[in-house]
């Protein structure tokens, strides 16, 4: 038999899988409080914070005479206020953690097992049924098995008691507080010599 040879020109292309199984799973953004975004935006409600002498001036508060002027005060004192207002709810979520010792347990737990996987996902990948798991599967699965823990400890009602008292504080402040004192006082001094006659 005789040697042919043949000539086999062209190239080949890889093309990516559309969808992998493992990043089938994966949030779209990382969250994480240590990542630069949430790091700019505490640093930005940090920085918008009004002074808190300002903020609870007992000589600001008035009612305010008609209902069209109330819907812009409050409107105009959430965006004004809107870091204290945000420090007032972390300020009565922190109250509601500290006394309900079971819920501050509970989430101390969740936390903890967090951390744990975090550090455990730094030494080696964690398998389940021959799948690895990603960072974020992991945390939803210790948020999923957290879940009887913190209905027994009752978050429930302290999510919605911290949400309603959050409501109905900034509510008040923002109706009553006469932003237009602070902001612009000569204006208001017209309103009331007008209110007056």
């Amino acid at each position: 038999m005789a040697d042919v040879e043949l000539g086999v020109t062209g190239s080949i292309t890889v093309q990516e899988p559309v969808q992998t199984r493992k990043s089938m799973f994966q949030l779209p953004v990382q969250v994480s409080l240590s990542s630069p975004a949430a790091k700019e935006w505490f640093g930005q409600r940090r920085e918008n914070i009004r002074q808190w002498t300002v903020f609870v001036n007992t000589g600001n508060f008035r009612t305010p005479s008609s209902i069209p002027r109330l819907s812009k005060r409050v409107m105009r004192n959430v965006e004004y206020f809107q870091s204290n207002y945000f420090f007032v709810f972390l300020g009565l979520l922190a109250y509601c953690l500290i006394t309900s010792p079971l819920l501050l347990i509970a989430v101390a737990v969740s936390l903890g097992a967090c951390y744990i996987l975090s550090l455990k996902n730094t030494e080696r990948k964690i398998r389940i049924f021959a799948h690895e798991l990603t960072l974020a599967q992991q945390y939803g699965l210790v948020a999923l098995c957290s879940l009887p823990l913190f209905y027994l400890s009752g978050a429930g009602a302290a999510i919605f008691w911290v949400i309603g008292v959050s409501i109905f504080i900034i509510g008040l402040h923002a109706a009553f507080y006469n932003i237009d004192a602070v902001l612009n006082p000569e204006d208001e001094r017209m309103d009331l010599i007008m209110e007056e006659v």
